[in-house]
């Protein structure tokens, strides 16, 4: 890296610290240097900031959540009307939600929380889950409604994230879901899907009986943290 680059990220950081919390910093760094994202999430301990004065303390498992949960967010490049999230909007949320999400007291519950995802193609939420997973959740996988079906009367989950369409059925998710209900399966449930936040989409997963639809990120971190929090609450 150029003395200029390093200069242009220096003056970022000084910036946003006086404004934003450690998330944030975080946040900003990892999306200049995104290659080394799994080097520097794995040599992460408990470690303190100290630059200008300002000190700010933070456990790995929150600064990798906001750190994947940042790259999630950078991977999918449209939001539900259309248009891309400026960086600086969708940093400050990620580090709101990350800092807001966790508490002490939720720790042991996340730790014992299990989540089917469910999904054609696994390959493209591996950030999500990366980010829900430094908050100590555990996955299964299924990438077909016969196999989540099987697995969710073999297991119990705290929650189910399910896309939308697998072929041949555009409309897999509610199927899913609709299947599970029929047989009194209350497990929440969300739609995590192109589209999902569209207000007609939100709508419908309701009424089906979803506990929410979303195509972002950030939304969907809340809500499954929401969702497990209430549960064990």
């Amino acid at each position: 890296m150029s003395s200029e680059q390093l200069l242009a990220v220096g003056k970022l950081i000084i910036e946003l610290i006086q404004v934003i919390i450690w998330p944030l910093i975080v946040l900003v760094v990892l999306l200049y240097f995104g290659k080394s994202l799994r080097k520097f999430a794995d040599s992460l301990g408990e470690f303190t900031f100290k630059v200008l004065g300002v000190e700010a303390t933070a456990k790995r498992q929150q600064i990798e959540a906001a750190a994947y949960l940042g790259a999630a967010v950078a991977s999918r490049p449209k939001i539900a009307d259309g248009k891309k999230q400026p960086p600086g909007e969708a940093a400050r949320e990620i580090a709101g939600v990350v800092a807001e999400a966790v508490t002490s007291g939720d720790a042991r519950r996340l730790s014992e929380a299990r989540v089917l995802w469910v999904d054609d193609c696994p390959e493209y939420q591996v950030f999500e889950r990366q980010a829900l997973e430094a908050l100590g959740l555990r996955f299964q996988l299924s990438d077909t409604t016969e196999e989540a079906l099987e697995k969710t009367q073999l297991s119990r989950y705290d929650v189910i994230i399910s896309d939308m369409g697998r072929p041949p059925d555009l409309r897999a998710g509610y199927t899913l879901l609709n299947a599970l209900r029929k047989r009194g399966d209350q497990t929440p449930f969300i739609i995590y899907s192109a589209g999902g936040s569209l207000p007609e989409n939100k709508t419908e997963a309701k009424k089906h009986g979803a506990l929410g639809s979303t195509d972002r990120a950030q939304e969907l971190f809340q809500l499954v943290l929401s969702a497990i929090t209430e549960k064990h609450g």
